[in-house]
Parts: C-alpha cells; structure tokens; sequence
C-alpha cells in the first residue's frame, strides 16, 4: 500500500489550500484517514481525522478553518485549510489504517509529506 499526498505549496497569510493524499494497492477497507504536521524543530502533530462512517475531529489549533473530507470509494482524502497563517506553515503528512483483506488489519500507512509555507 502506497499514499501519495500532494496539495502543497506557498500561500500569503489569509489564503486557502487543498491537500490531496490517495491510497493505492492491495486495499479491502479504509478505517480512517488523518493529516499530520511537522514544523522544524517541533514534533509531529495531529491535525484532522476522518473516521469512516463514524467520526471527524480536529486540533484545536486548525478547527474552524480547515475542514477534513474523504472519498472512501477513491481511497481519497482532501484538507482544505482556509484562513492560513505563518504557524500553518509545516511539512504536511497523511495517515490511514486499513484492512488489506478480510480480518487482515487494520495496518498503519503514512504519506511522504507536502510542504505547506505560508508568508506573512
């Protein structure tokens, strides 16, 4: 199983993107996508999660102005971050877990990450 996630790039203070992550490969069923991030010097941390059928949660930090969504059929999930500011700017990062076949997981997958920069 492969996620490729894209969507990033340079942004002024107060503008949007979207991130894109898509899972490729031997994939049953998706349990949950989420988007980390990273900041020099800092530990990664979680941004958004999308539970399949269940539930969406965000980092204190981010809701209200990123909102997290997920194309299970497409093994997709997007971020939309609006309202970005400098303390946005990070290397961002999907994660899934799934299931690779009936009772096969669920298995732990990350993305290379997207660079967000955000200029004041």
């Amino acid at each position: 199983v492969q996620l490729q996630a894209s969507g990033g790039g340079v942004v002024q203070s107060g503008g949007s993107l979207r991130l894109s992550c898509v899972a490729s490969g031997t994939i049953f069923s998706i349990k949950l996508f989420s988007w980390y991030r990273q900041s020099p010097g800092k530990q990664r941390e979680f941004v958004a999660e999308h539970h399949n059928s269940i539930s969406i949660r965000y980092a204190p930090s981010v809701k209200g102005r990123f909102t997290i969504s997920a194309d299970y059929p497409k093994n997709t999930v997007y971020l939309q971050m609006n309202s970005l500011t400098p303390e946005d700017t990070a290397m961002y990062y999907c994660k899934t877990e799934l299931y690779t076949g009936l009772g096969r997981g669920p298995y732990e997958f990350w993305s290379q990450g997207t660079l967000v920069t955000v200029s004041s």
